[in-house]
This record gives structure tokens, sequence and C-alpha cells, in this order.
């Protein structure tokens, strides 16, 4: 029986000429040449990738750490920047119903994350994942020149709840950290005002104060502070160098680059969470006993001192400049930020100042 299958497979041998090879491999080439631009287009809609917590991180961002007045380290480039802190090291809370003393520390932590994106339901920030049928992208650049002249675009954000010391588990039982767990807290596609300037106006009708030439031109201030050293809170309607916070929305009429729009659309939704009353005041410099050392507050106007963002998407600046305040000139870190294809959505991490008091 072996022999007899031997020689039914050696009639019959496999041909493989030299022509026959030419032919398969010219049908391979087409096949391919076919398929790898729908693949190109399908995979350029939505861009991105996971943030490697190790890598894509700028950990001294944590710093300067305080203990009452006295500090430590830099915290970032190019000079240290942070906010007030209390003078004293001591305070005391009342921990149940017993005044307890403790440390007076502050710190900065990584909180949030944001997508700035063109495609709907795109999770940038989260490997580039799809969540849409609707592949095609909506936001636009529409130039003009001469008399109607105009540059404006349109993103769509996300934005997420994200503990990263707390989560990772870096430090247990700090009563100073946020003690919460990974969450997708808001999707711009599921909101019908982020789309509508008009309906915008009529939820936070203060807006309509700041559209005139006299509270633009105070932005410029703003611009020089947080480029030199920290925004000013009491111009809470500006975003420094990055243009205007409101409205609350994903369109900008003064979009200059996707680093420069991005970084605006991330004061924007920040802004936006504080109006809401999703977002509490977490720095302080008051060292009262029971006072804000011991609880954050609620905060409906956002305290833009609290914050310093880092991009992570496309690239991380975690090597480079690593994070800044809100409304830093663009022109120091958006170098090489933005580029085709995979360069156009972006992902940032937000780190708020903590101020509290550890016992």
């Amino acid at each position: 029986m072996h022999h007899k299958v031997t020689k039914v497979f050696s009639k019959h041998p496999p041909r493989y000429s030299a022509k026959n090879l030419i032919k398969r491999i010219l049908a391979i080439g087409i096949i391919i040449t076919i398929i790898m631009p729908v693949t190109s287009s399908a995979k350029g809609t939505c861009q991105g990738r996971f943030v490697n917590p190790i890598s894509d991180i700028c950990w001294s961002c944590l710093m300067p750490i305080s203990i009452g007045g006295f500090t430590i380290g830099k915290g970032g480039r190019p000079k240290k920047r942070d906010t007030k802190n209390p003078k004293s090291p001591l305070c005391m809370c009342t921990k149940g119903n017993i005044p307890t003393p403790g440390v007076s520390i502050g710190f900065w932590e990584p909180t949030r994350l944001v997508d700035i994106t063109r495609t709907p339901f795109c999770m940038t920030n989260l490997g580039g994942l799809d969540l849409g049928g609707d592949r095609r992208k909506v936001s636009s650049y529409s130039r003009g020149y001469g008399k109607f002249h105009s540059h404006k675009s349109f993103y769509h954000v996300h934005y997420y709840i994200y503990p990263l010391i707390y989560w990772l588990e870096l430090i247990t039982d700090f009563v100073c950290l946020e003690k919460s767990t990974f969450d997708v807290a808001y999707v711009s596609e599921l909101d019908v005002t982020w789309n509508d300037e008009k309906l915008q106006t009529l939820l936070h009708p203060e807006s309509l104060l700041f559209g005139n030439p006299i509270a633009q031109a105070a932005c410029i201030v703003d611009c020089a502070s947080a480029t030199v050293n920290m925004p000013r809170d009491s111009l809470f309607w500006c975003s420094g160098c990055w243009g205007n916070i409101y409205p609350f929305s994903g369109a900008n009429a003064d979009h200059v680059g996707g680093v420069q729009n991005s970084s605006l659309l991330t004061t924007r939704i920040i802004a936006k969470m504080h109006r809401l009353g999703l977002a509490k005041e977490t720095s302080t410099n008051s060292s009262k006993i029971n006072g804000k050392l011991c609880t954050k507050s609620m905060a409906m106007k956002i305290k833009k001192s609290q914050y310093k963002i880092q991009m992570v998407n496309p690239k991380s600046t975690s090597s480079g400049i690593g994070c800044w305040p809100l409304g830093l000139s663009d022109m120091i870190y958006s170098s090489f930020k933005e580029y085709p294809m995979d360069g156009q959505d972006f992902g940032y991490l937000i780190w708020r100042k903590i101020n509290c008091c550890a016992f």
C-alpha cells in the first residue's frame, strides 16, 4: 500500500515553472496594491495609542512638593512654576469629631486625560479605538482670503477620570490622593450643545460679556503672565496665548495650528467641568483649622493656576518640556508635534495641584 501511494504522487508532481511563479508574484502584488490604500484610508480616520505610564508620563511634574512654605524640586522646564502654598507646615482637621493635627502638603497629581479628535467616537488615548460606525471626518478647516478671510476648525473632545497614582497603586492609604477608578466622564458627541454655539450661550449667558474688544484685549495680559510664570485666575474667560475659553464648544474661529487649538479645547473642557459643578478647587494657601486644606471646595469658575497639562498623543513631551501651565505660548513646545495622517489627533494629561492636611 505504501508503494502505491508513493507511485501516485510521483506521477503527478507539483509544477512550479518560472512562468507560473512570475504570474503568482504579480497577482499577489496587484492584490496588495489594491488593499493597501483602503487600509490606510480607514486607518487615517482614527489615530492614537495607549499612554505608557512609564515612558509617556513626566513624573518630574509631580514637583515641586511643598511642606508648608518649604518646597522640594523644580517640577518642569524651563523654570519652577507653582501656586502659593500655606506658610505653616502645621494644620488641623476634624476627623470623627476629634481635632487631628497634621502636616500641610502640596504636590501636583495626574488626574484627568483628554482626547482632541477629528473623528466622532475616536478614543485617541485608548489606542485609537473607534466606537462609532460613521468614520467620516467631522473637523473642518475653512480658509478665505481678502475681504472674507477666516480660519476656523471643529474638533470633538473626550474627558477621562484618570487618577494615575492611585490607579497604579504607587502610593496607598494617602489621604491626599483622589481615590477613584478610570472612567469616561464626558463625550462631546453625546452633548448637543458642543456643536451649537448659540445653545451654549443660552446655557452660559456670561459669555456675552466677553465677546468684545476690551475683554479680548485683557487676554494679552494673561498670555504674558502664563508665559513668564502662571496664568491669572481673575481673567477666567481667557486661555492665555491660546484664545478665548468661551463658548464651550468644539469650534474655534482663530485656528492657528493643531497644537494651539487642542490646548485651547483642553482648557475649555476643564472650564466646562467647573461650570457644571463637576470640578473642585484643590489648591489653597490657607492653613485655617478645618479650612480648605481639609476639604475640596466646589468651584463654579475655573482656577487656571491649579492646572498644568502635558501632551501624550501623538507624541509625549515627557522627555522635553514636560508639562506647562494653561495659556503658555505654544511656540515653546509645538515644534514637530503635528504632522499628516498619524499626528492630527491629540491627547493631553491634566495635572492638578493638591494642597491638603496629611495626618
